[in-house]
């Protein structure tokens, strides 16, 4: 890898993915963007335990977002699992990066969240780019680099004579 001073855009510059400072700051994302996730379901776990009514209520007040009527309809009909699912999903996504374990399936789960709250927080009045869309870009970068084969139990998992057996399930881990 080199960089020249005088040419900055030198074509022989390059990023080594697999290079341990990259595996370091990959593996530090992981946790950071866990315990975020992990903190915010354990404090809704111990305030509301599993009758978090305000997910319900803030889908219902989703009128006018580009979901349109999915989510007015999700917390209308849905309350029975949005309460304990939210507090709940949370904290096992949180858990989940923070060992390393099935990171891209919790990823997936947190895409789906900092979507809903992206998209349901459509007054975007700082801008389309906000602190939804910024977590949204975290999990999906622990998905894309399969942040869990960076010093997480998902290197250890994919050793397991089951996923030799059912190569499939890499795709939930990494």
């Amino acid at each position: 890898m080199a960089y020249s001073e005088t040419n900055p855009m030198a074509e022989d510059f390059g990023f080594d993915i697999g290079g341990p400072l990259a595996a370091y700051w990959i593996a530090l994302l992981r946790v950071i963007t866990g315990w975020w996730f992990f903190h915010a379901g354990v404090t809704k776990l111990i305030e509301d335990g599993l009758s978090f009514t305000y997910g319900t209520m803030y889908m219902q007040g989703m009128t006018g977002t580009a979901l349109g009527p999915i989510p007015v309809w999700m917390g209308n009909n849905l309350g029975w699992l949005i309460a304990p699912g939210v507090p709940l999903f949370e904290t096992l996504i949180g858990l989940a990066l923070i060992a390393g374990a099935f990171v891209r399936l919790a990823a997936f789960g947190g895409v789906i969240f900092m979507t809903l709250f992206w998209v349901g927080n459509a007054g975007f009045g700082n801008g389309l780019v906000n602190g939804d869309l910024m977590g949204l870009l975290l999990f999906a970068t622990m998905m894309v680099f399969a942040a869990g084969r960076y010093y997480g139990l998902d290197a250890l998992i994919e050793r397991l004579d089951v996923v030799k057996a059912y190569p499939k399930l890499r795709y939930l881990l990494g």
